[in-house]
């Protein structure tokens, strides 16, 4: 059977507990080093129909848009779901008990990010949501400082804005940032993402946050890409806050996070005004909860997804980081090597092929659309592959050298294939030989 692929930590040691392996059909698990098994997903025996009416296994390389079910996660919602009710206000037991897992799935993932004590973890749909929270929360005046080459979750959600050209180089990236911090007057936060969704390509966090707080200015960064690869530690980066969502990382349930310092969220208005929210509703209006974690989560939460997403982070964690991103780099070389073989087949990179990078490769074909590759490789192959613009089209028309093109412009676009647990040296070998065979048809 092929290995299984994983992800690890650049920023602190493994830890290296077992992870527990179940599931309906399973296959003998992974392991990583000092044998310990690498988690399950769900769908690896998935079959898909292809050209000529045959069913193939379905070799899943879409990854950073949707990441499958970890095994330990569909378990862990299977076991919240006899006991499922309301959160916070109930008092029967089955009320009380999903208040602790609710509760507790907060704690997980604070520590998952290595957040500060404290600091808040406020559970959203997903990072897009989580990003509109914290826009809809900063001090009157603030100034928001942004690249083009950022997710449109990211570039969107601010009412004001410098926007920054795409930097040349990682040192550029700094420069640019310093110079635009040091002429802004008020508040100010510096947008990044620590993972591009495009190319997979790793930003200057740390220097970036330290040029943020030389200003006195604030720090966001989109952890969405990296979180499912390698380990975050929000304390030893010197974040202010990181968003994410759970189903890039292996828990697909609607949820996400928002975490990091309490003190603008606490003196916000709610994101959503209702039940939750208010300490008390009289006459003259409402009285909002002082604790942030509370203000921002009216309404009925969505308590399996926060499980989940805690599950998945336990998984990930007791696997351990470190076997998780050798796995990785092996598979990725793999996969990137065999794109250079290819003629006609060009890899897309904003810092050149050395750079750091996670599990996500971008490319395109001479003479083919990037939806016509697509296409092919899902009907011919069995291949799930991304093609477009990724939510981030001023990038992806940078790199491709385009002036324009939106959403449906199939000229300006490109093939994201992506890798990450269940990934194997099959999945690899398959989309080369597809890309090989399609590259050489005349």
């Amino acid at each position: 059977m092929s290995t299984l692929t994983i992800f690890a930590s650049t920023t602190a040691s493994a830890t290296d507990a077992p992870t527990a392996h179940a599931g309906a059909t399973p296959a003998a698990p992974a392991t990583a080093t000092g044998g310990r098994p690498i988690p399950a997903v769900l769908g690896s025996d998935l079959e898909v129909p292809v050209k000529g009416g045959r069913l193939v296994r379905y070799a899943n390389l879409d990854y950073a848009a949707s990441a499958p079910c970890l095994e330990p996660v569909s378990a862990a919602v299977a076991a919240a779901l006899p006991a499922y009710s309301s959160v916070h206000r109930g008092a029967g037991y089955a009320s009380q008990l999903t208040t602790a897992r609710y509760e507790q799935a907060r704690h997980t993932v604070r520590a998952f990010v290595g957040a500060r004590p404290h600091d808040s973890v406020i559970f959203t749909r997903n990072t897009t949501d989580a990003t509109n929270l914290l826009a809809r929360s900063l001090p009157e005046g603030t100034t928001a400082v942004v690249f083009d080459t950022e997710h449109h979750a990211s570039l969107l959600p601010w009412d004001r804005a410098v926007r920054l050209p795409v930097p040349a180089f990682p040192g550029e990236a700094v420069r640019a940032a310093d110079e635009a911090l040091s002429s802004i007057e008020g508040p100010a936060l510096l947008v990044v993402t620590a993972a591009s969704n495009v190319t997979g390509e790793l930003w200057p966090i740390a220097a970036l946050a330290h040029i943020a707080h030389r200003y006195g200015a604030r720090i966001l960064v989109d952890a969405a890409q990296l979180v499912p690869h390698r380990r975050l530690n929000l304390t030893a980066l010197d974040l202010d806050y990181v968003v994410f969502s759970g189903h890039k990382l292996y828990a697909p349930f609607g949820t996400g996070a928002l975490v990091g310092r309490s003190d603008w969220l606490a003196d916000a208005e709610p994101y959503l005004r209702g039940g939750g929210a208010v300490r008390a509703v009289t006459d003259d209006g409402a009285e909002w909860h002082d604790d942030p974690e509370a203000r921002h989560e009216a309404g009925t939460p969505n308590v399996l997804g926060a499980v989940a997403l805690a599950a998945a982070c336990d998984a990930l964690s007791a696997t351990g980081w470190t076997p998780l991103i050798r796995e990785e780099e092996r598979l990725l070389t793999r996969l990137r090597a065999g794109l250079a073989s290819i003629p006609g087949v060009h890899e897309l990179s904003l810092w050149g092929p050395d750079h750091p990078r996670v599990g996500i490769v971008s490319f395109v074909v001479d003479g083919l659309t990037a939806r016509e590759v697509a296409e092919t490789l899902s009907g011919d192959h069995g291949i799930g592959v991304r093609d477009g613009k990724f939510c981030a089209h001023p990038f992806v028309r940078h790199l491709l050298g385009a002036k324009d093109g939106g959403c449906d412009d199939v000229t300006a676009s490109a093939v994201r294939a992506s890798i990450g647990i269940g990934t194997t040296e099959e999945h690899v070998d398959r989309l080369i030989g597809a890309l090989r065979d399609l590259a050489s048809r005349p």
